[in-house]
């Protein structure tokens, strides 16, 4: 318990250290946009086939398991939409980026601390905190909720696939079930819960990769601590955004 507390501990100093006002702001900026880069963009290709497959079997799954006399055609392009939007497109997605992401970030800062190249910076007299973390948390807020609006149409696109080229029902009949009762604050809802996700994705393997202590095995161990950890409490945020969201 006093473990977790001083954890705790050390985490909001260093987010307090972290969230200052950038020394040279065109050298932030130019490290922002080599942030988007290196862990959104380089992350579209994963979330679009992940969607894309997911989206095709749920649509295959609902149809087989809910397949009644008494239950309307559409249902199933519904239950898809709903499972896509509120749940997988947001929640599971960055589930799976917290696993590629985040051990990238606690893996490259982990390896500066052990190199030395973060007490380099603290000598130069440069936060290094704020030069090394705040570009990582501030490309991520900005790239994940658009990672989870492709999601949502590579899930819908997968699920179009589905009728098209495996004939398991008509494609009218799922688009009518995407379309019945849309509600708009749903999409709303899983942009406003990615926000939260990607902070926690970034500032938590920041701080596990920032305060390694060791060699190259404690590098390792932290970026595995960092993915377990962010899992754990993006499934908590969850929870209680879902609560506080759609309460």
């Amino acid at each position: 318990m006093i473990k977790a507390l001083r954890t705790v501990g050390r985490y909001i100093i260093l987010m307090n250290r972290t969230f200052s006002r950038p020394e040279r702001m065109r050298m932030f900026f130019k490290q922002y946009v080599k942030e988007i880069e290196q862990l959104g963009i380089n992350s579209i290709g994963i979330v679009l086939l992940i969607s894309f497959f997911i989206g095709a079997v749920i649509t295959i799954q609902i149809k087989l398991n809910i397949e009644s006399p008494w239950m309307p055609r559409w249902t199933v392009g519904y239950v898809t939409r709903e499972i896509m939007l509120l749940e997988f497109s947001s929640s599971i997605m960055c589930l799976i980026l917290a696993g590629k992401v985040g051990s990238n970030i606690a893996s490259e800062l982990g390896t500066m601390r052990i190199t030395q190249q973060i007490d380099a910076l603290e000598i130069m007299g440069i936060n290094p905190a704020c030069h090394l973390i705040l570009p990582k948390i501030a490309a991520l807020v900005t790239i994940i909720p658009i990672l989870v609006t492709f999601s949502i149409f590579a899930g819908i696109i997968g699920a179009f696939a589905t009728c098209w080229f495996g004939g398991i029902m008509m494609a009218s009949d799922l688009e009518y079930g995407l379309q019945y009762m849309f509600v708009e604050w749903f999409v709303w809802c899983g942009i406003i819960k990615s926000l939260f996700f990607a902070f926690i994705i970034a500032s938590v393997s920041a701080f596990f990769g920032y305060t390694v202590e060791g060699g190259s095995i404690e590098v390792g161990k932290a970026s595995t601590d960092s993915v377990v950890i962010s899992s754990v409490l993006i499934l908590f945020a969850d929870l209680v955004l879902t609560k506080l969201l759609m309460g």
